[in-house]
């Protein structure tokens, strides 16, 4: 349809961050209309049938850790609109290519799962066994706080409390009986401070990248840390696809009373007295917004192309500038059609690690990670093609046709703009090769005469198609510079710019990315304080 040419509020982008300030903003009584680039919403909770017919693949998003807390999912009431999800009994694993036992973490939905965990982890080490259940145990107690912490604006700094991040260092620390000199540490630093086992080590180190915390970057590992025990064992998959909680957020929106427009590119913030008063599209049509425009779009794009850094002031212009996005969070993926599941030689002495949600394959030792991420964070492709897999048809029939399965992977790579287009073709033609090559030594029968057809998705395809630039899903490097109150910069941290009338709700935000809708949320907080709108956190037992 034509768009209308004025709302109350125009949001720049169909991600799932912009679908949750939306649906809060239309509910709090002013229409909003989303205009996204794409031909549908939801950016990285994406899913494809990219391989052959009827094998469905979640090319980015895939678990699903924040459901029980997201408030966008239990305010609008997404399981009834499709949103529904599995929970996987055996959550993370690793295997190994001389089929010595697998390690193989349980999910923390019932307490007899947790025992399973010991029990893997102590064929190899009973005393990182007890370490892992005691932190695990005292990181579930922090649980509500991390919540808190997670759906509100960061608190930023004041005289009385001049580093309110530190605060929580601290805290954190005094919890999981760490010394004090590890808030500065790395998550290796600190995995290796805990834990004795090689096999353990390899696949905390990969937990902690799968969220975007540098293994080795000083000064992060407490959260990598964090990561790993809190959204470690939770991971939800979404029935028929990730995408499916893309369409119940619009489905939401859509019965709120909100406006979609599709394929539909703002390319200008259009200014008036150096207010925000509406956008234009690509096309030249003109959308009039009478209160406020938000933006999930990159930030870049936003200030200094959108908005144009000639009406930014000039330190504005500078942080924009300055931002960096990542490698840290960078991933291709690929997508396999299978006739058979991957059955591990590691199987033998666990078979749960052929029914494993995320297994980590092609890592024998931690030297082998260290060197995978290490060359990634360089520029160079992965010597090692090891990857993070998730077979989600084990548990969801719809993702494949009867009696065949559909394979995921995570490949952690260099930034878009390290390869030329070229460059990133022959990647792209060659690279499940050396999967598949791989591959035989953990699962023997992971041939090519196991697959039916296969994709590639690089870093440059996930920039060009869903706009994570770099192919980073934080469209913002975790730094320590940029994150908690400082993220994307310390002047922008409230989901505010200095343009009156227009916020910024993309990854590149606080707490950052992820399929938590934590930024939309946080931003709709801060719009609903500067128009007097119904604040409905404060309505609920919540806490947020």
């Amino acid at each position: 349809m034509s768009a209308k040419k004025t709302y109350d509020a125009v949001i720049i982008g169909g991600g799932h961050m912009g679908l949750t300030l939306g649906a809060y903003l239309q509910r709090a009584g002013m229409e909003t209309a989303i205009f996204e680039l794409r031909h549908e919403e939801g950016s990285a909770i994406y899913t494809s049938e990219c391989t052959a017919p009827g094998f469905m693949h979640n090319l980015h998003a895939q678990y699903m850790e924040f459901l029980d807390w997201m408030p966008f999912y239990h305010d609008f009431g997404l399981e009834k609109l499709g949103a529904r999800s599995l929970y996987p009994k055996a959550q993370s694993g690793i295997a190994f290519s001389d089929g010595r036992p697998p390690i193989v973490l349980y999910s923390v939905e019932k307490p007899e799962y947790l025992e399973l965990s010991r029990k893997s982890i102590a064929e190899y080490s009973k005393q990182d066994a007890e370490t892992f259940v005691e932190i695990r145990e005292k990181v579930k107690s922090l649980e509500p706080l991390m919540v808190e912490r997670c759906y509100n604006p960061p608190v930023l700094p004041t005289p009385e409390n001049p580093d309110p991040d530190g605060f929580a260092a601290e805290a954190l620390l005094e919890v999981l009986g760490l010394p004090p000199h590890h808030a500065k540490s790395s998550p290796r630093t600190i995995i290796d401070y805990l834990f004795e086992t090689p096999e353990l080590r390899a696949l905390m180190y990969r937990k902690s990248v799968e969220w975007g915390i540098p293994v080795e970057m000083e000064a992060v590992g407490l959260a990598g840390i964090t990561s790993c025990f809190w959204l470690g064992e939770n991971w939800r998959l979404m029935i028929g696809g990730t995408h499916t909680l893309a369409h119940a957020m619009v489905m939401a929106g859509v019965r709120e009373g909100m406006d979609f427009y599709e394929r539909s590119e703002v390319v200008k913030v259009l200014l008036e007295d150096k207010k925000a008063v509406g956008v234009q599209l690509k096309d030249g049509t003109k959308i009039e917004a009478r209160k406020l425009v938000a933006s999930n779009a990159d930030l870049k794009a936003t200030l200094l192309e959108m908005v144009g850094e000639e009406n930014l002031s000039p330190l504005w212009a500078k942080r924009a500038r300055e931002f960096r996005i990542g490698p840290s969070c960078v991933l291709a993926s690929t997508g396999l059609a299978l006739h058979e599941a991957p059955k591990f030689k590691s199987a033998r002495y666990n078979p749960d690690i052929d029914k494993t949600f995320y297994t980590v394959v092609g890592f024998d030792t931690p030297e082998e990670m260290l060197l995978y991420c290490g060359e990634a964070t360089i520029g160079r492709i992965p010597s090692i093609p090891g990857a993070g897999i998730w077979v989600n048809s084990l548990w969801d029939p719809t993702c494949a046709p009867p009696g065949k399965h559909s394979l995921c992977g995570w490949f952690f790579f260099p930034k878009a703009s390290t390869h030329t287009r070229e460059e990133w073709a022959e990647v792209k033609a060659t690279y499940n090769d050396l999967f598949i090559e791989r591959f035989q030594r953990w699962a023997p029968n992971m041939t090519w005469d196991n697959v039916i057809d296969s994709y590639f998705y690089t870093p440059l395809d996930q920039q060009d198609d869903m706009r994570l630039m770099e192919g980073d899903f934080m469209n913002g490097a975790v730094a320590p510079d940029q994150g908690g109150y400082n993220r994307p910069f310390a002047e922008a941290s409230h989901y505010r710019t200095e343009i009156e009338g227009l916020y910024l709700c993309g990854p590149y935000m606080f707490p950052g990315g992820g399929a938590s809708a934590a930024t939309g949320y946080n931003a709709f907080k801060i719009i609903a304080e500067d128009f007097g709108l119904e604040k409905f956190w404060e309505t609920n037992e919540r806490g947020y």
